[in-house]
This record gives structure tokens, C-alpha cells and sequence, in this order.
């Protein structure tokens, strides 16, 4: 039970985390004190984000159908996790631990789907 629970409650416990630190300091945890140190961040976070990009950034130009895989990868894994989750359910030849991990698994995808948006529709 607290294996799906957990993940999808995980956002709301770290931000309450951050929430108390955040009293505790002020807000200024982080935060750059003058001029120089806020360009030096934004530099910092910029070079970050180029060497992402360029990280996942394809060698040549990939087919439409190579691109339309890679978005969509991480669903049709679920998908995939989630039809092997419904045939363990009902197989009843297949032991109980496999079809509890399965069941795991599918709390766990059911969270990446939803669980970001319903925290922020909670959060409001």
C-alpha cells in the first residue's frame, strides 16, 4: 500500500519540507545576495541548460518516425507495464509476489502520469 501511496505523495512531503525551511531562513536559502552573484547564477543556469541540449541533441537529422518514438517511449512503456499488470491480475497461475511488483509497478506509472498534475491541482 505505502509503495503506491508514497510516489504519489512524495511531491507534497518535499515541498513541505521546503515550505518549513523556507520559514525558517526566510526565503533567502539560496538566493543571490547582490549583482554579481545573480549574473554568475543566470550564466551558471544558462551553461546548464546548453550542455542538456546538447546532451540530447540527435547526430543528423533523424526520420519522423525515430523523433515520434522517442517522445512518446516512456507511455508506451506504461502501457506496456500496465497490460502485463491486468494479465497477472487475472492469470491465477502466476505466483503472488510477481503479480504485488506488477501492481507496484503500475502504482508507481499511475503516478508519473497523474501525480504531478493532481499536486498541483491540490496545491492550489
Amino acid at each position: 500500500m505505502w509503495s503506491v501511496l508514497f510516489p504519489a505523495l512524495l511531491p507534497a512531503i518535499t515541498d513541505g519540507v521546503r515550505g518549513i525551511f523556507a520559514k525558517f531562513t526566510k526565503g533567502a536559502g539560496g538566493n543571490p545576495v547582490n549583482v554579481n552573484e545573480r549574473i554568475q547564477l543566470m550564466q551558471a543556469e544558462t551553461a546548464r541548460l546548453q550542455a542538456l541540449a546538447e546532451i540530447d541533441k540527435p547526430v543528423g537529422e533523424p526520420s519522423l518516425w525515430v523523433t515520434n518514438l522517442r517522445t512518446s517511449f516512456r507511455y508506451i512503456a506504461i502501457i506496456i507495464i500496465w497490460l502485463a499488470t491486468i494479465s497477472a491480475v487475472f492469470t491465477p497461475t502466476i505466483p503472488e509476489a510477481i503479480t504485488l511488483i506488477m501492481l507496484d509497478l503500475s502504482g508507481a506509472c499511475m503516478s508519473f502520469v497523474i501525480g504531478e498534475r493532481m499536486y498541483l491541482t491540490l496545491r492550489k
